[in-house]
């Protein structure tokens, strides 16, 4: 009787979140079970029931993964059909609607939704397991439960206000009843922490099994996450945001509060302070690649650590990511980003970075290009042959590229490659290392529609410095991309400690600093003062907030953090709406390649594209549901 009345209640449970069309979700077991009795009735097929529930878990390594190319850090090959139809680039272009939401993680295919039904239904029957031990019993649950708080932080970021779906409905329930209402956004994120908070006991200091276990959760994942969840609450987009005076229930319950709470980002602060805490005495640190017997120059070592620090594996010494994507392969993403090195690696060269993304890296002096009084801001589109020395690792002695590429921080060498730029790796010696060749016809260039970039911009940062240029075949170094690292965490400290504070101070800086110092930099504070035609932003609240904010840009690009981060500080509609602009890729003269071209412009990204909407249909299903607003 058991068995049918989870079959029934959960039925009826996601008809009444609108995710069901038909019968298609009566069959709630996972793929290869045959029935709930039999999941729970040896501990092998619990342990099969406890991945399906990770399997919900979205996949970071896909190149049409919404954090990847929802934002406006990427572009892709627009020659390319199967790009520039792909539910991404319609993202990129502006083209959500309500009818059918592209990436509509509330009713189609595996939602976090079918996540959270499978982990309650995990939660109720992992007690009658016959063969398992305690510990192990206590383990499964935490990390149940912690994918349970996940899943309602993911759809939080997306939907905001969610409906929080907690325990199982029985079998006599109302329909009325179990057609659940949207619950007020400070409600879902004391429901998360409070998961995350009962969870942490019963999971590992860390995965001892790294060739088994890798990426199952660990207490210094479930504390990081807990400082994201609770960083989302203080931001502007849920913490006293005007926008969202009228969006209520239709009980007329308030869903965002319209009056900020500086309270809420004194939470979040101890909740990141406890984070990096948990995280450093598990031994997580900043990654710095060990040169060993190798002789490279200081400036190759450097690039290296600078990309190592995402594409470095933890057995290749790389203690820096505290979670990191292990569902699919990272591959793809990572061919989609290298340059054609031969000409048989047909199906690269199709993600780029727009020039606006080149441009927000800082000079080498650590401050940004517009601020520094000894960078030509306005002479940057012009270009000049290589004659410099100093820069003869990073760009092709006696080539000519932009002045824009010059004296930039060693952050804008390891995370973009570029016309006449050097691409380091380890499978060849520093003085083989190909030049990037970028003009029309050229071996990087445009020489055939299916493997070009616009823009003049590819992606290095994800492209891991052990991936062979040398092998006719694309042979990409597989890694598994960080979801949290470490300087994210540092970042997010700064960001708390500044809005906590009246002025910033040492401990605002100190956090930033270590990240800037591994990146080669200056701290901010002596940074801004030597070189900064505004000297003393640093040493205010709102100066700070714009200096830390393109930290995380900086330091974050190509991980998925941006669409994030400008959601939540409410600031997309201002990126988001910029051209998209790039060098002439069509170009074989540098005086004509080094061209500025807009590739897509008049994106129309509005208030209401901060969240996502709910599908008409879905409302339709369940009359207590409210739309997002705008839609």
């Amino acid at each position: 009787m058991k068995q049918i009345t989870t079959f029934i209640r959960y039925t009826v449970l996601v008809l009444s979140l609108g995710m069901a069309a038909g019968c298609n979700y009566l069959n709630i077991v996972p793929d290869g079970v045959a029935s709930i009795q039999t999941s729970f009735s040896t501990r092998t097929n619990a342990e099969k029931f406890l991945f399906s529930c990770y399997n919900v878990l979205p996949n970071h390594h896909d190149p049409n993964y919404v954090g990847n190319v929802g934002s406006d850090e990427y572009y892709w090959d627009i020659d390319r059909e199967g790009m520039e139809n792909s539910t991404g680039a319609k993202l990129f272009k502006g083209e959500q609607r309500r009818t059918e939401p592209l990436q509509n993680y509330w009713s189609a295919g595996i939602s976090p939704w079918v996540g959270i039904r499978d982990c309650n239904i995990f939660l109720e029957n992992i007690g009658t397991v016959p063969d398992l031990k305690t510990e192990e019993r206590n383990r499964w649950i935490a990390e149940v439960t912690f994918l349970k708080a996940y899943f309602h932080f993911f759809m939080m970021e997306l939907y905001g206000p969610i409906p929080i779906i907690d325990v199982n409905l029985d079998m006599e329930t109302p329909t009325e009843e179990v057609r659940v209402y949207r619950q007020p956004i400070d409600k879902v994120v004391d429901y998360i922490v409070g998961l995350l908070d009962a969870c942490y006991a019963n999971l590992p200091d860390y995965i001892e099994d790294t060739e088994n276990e890798t990426g199952r959760i660990t207490k210094s994942i479930c504390k990081a996450v807990k400082a994201k969840v609770l960083v989302w609450a203080a931001s502007p987009l849920f913490n006293g945001n005007p926008d969202y005076v009228n969006f209520k229930n239709k009980n007329g319950e308030a869903l965002v509060s319209t009056t900020p709470d500086p309270g809420k980002w004194a939470r979040a602060l101890e909740a990141v302070e406890d984070a990096i805490y948990e995280a450093e005495s598990q031994g997580h640190r900043l990654y710095h690649y060990q040169r060993g017997f190798v002789t490279i120059s200081d400036e190759t070592a450097l690039n290296f650590t600078l990309r190592g620090c995402v594409t470095e594996k933890y057995s290749d010494g790389n203690m820096e990511p505290v979670w990191s994507c292990t569902k699919g392969d990272v591959r793809t993403l990572e061919n989609y980003c290298t340059p054609v090195f031969h000409s048989s690696y047909a199906g690269t060269s199709e993600f780029c970075a727009p020039l606006k993304i080149a441009e927000q890296y800082y000079t080498e002096h650590g401050v940004p290009i517009d601020e520094d009084k000894e960078f030509d801001f306005a002479g940057r589109y012009g270009f000049s042959v290589c004659t410099d020395d100093d820069q003869r690792f990073l760009i092709k002695l006696g080539e000519q590229t932009a002045n824009l590429n010059y004296h930039r921080e060693p952050r804008f060498y390891a995370h973009l490659a570029f016309d006449r730029g050097i691409w380091q790796t380890t499978t060849l010696d520093e003085s083989q290392y190909p030049v990037i060749r970028n003009h029309s016809g050229e071996a990087q260039g445009y020489v055939f529609q299916d493997a070009h970039i616009p823009t003049g911009y590819f992606i290095k940062k994800l492209v891991s410095f052990r991936s062979s240029t040398t092998t006719v075949s694309p042979s990409p170094y597989k890694y598994n991309l960080p979801l949290i690292r470490l300087a994210d965490l540092y970042l997010l400290y700064a960001e708390c400690a500044n809005e906590v504070k009246d002025s910033p101070d040492e401990e605002v800086w100190a956090y930033i600093d270590r990240v800037r110092e591994r990146a080669g930099l200056e701290g901010v504070v002596a940074s801004w003062e030597k070189y900064s035609t505004q000297p003393d932003k640093p040493l205010g609240k709102d100066g700070m907030r714009e200096i830390i904010k393109r930290e995380r840009l900086i330091e974050l690009a190509f991980e998925g953090q941006r669409f994030f981060d400008l959601r939540r500080w409410k600031d997309a509609m201002t990126y988001y709406n910029q051209d998209v602009q790039g060098w002439d890729y069509q170009s074989q003269k540098t005086e004509d390649y080094y061209h500025v071209v807009t590739y897509f412009s008049n994106r129309k990204y509005k208030t209401r594209d901060y969240l996502w909407p709910i599908k008409i249909s879905d409302l339709d299903k369940n009359p207590n549901l409210v739309q997002n607003p705008g839609w």
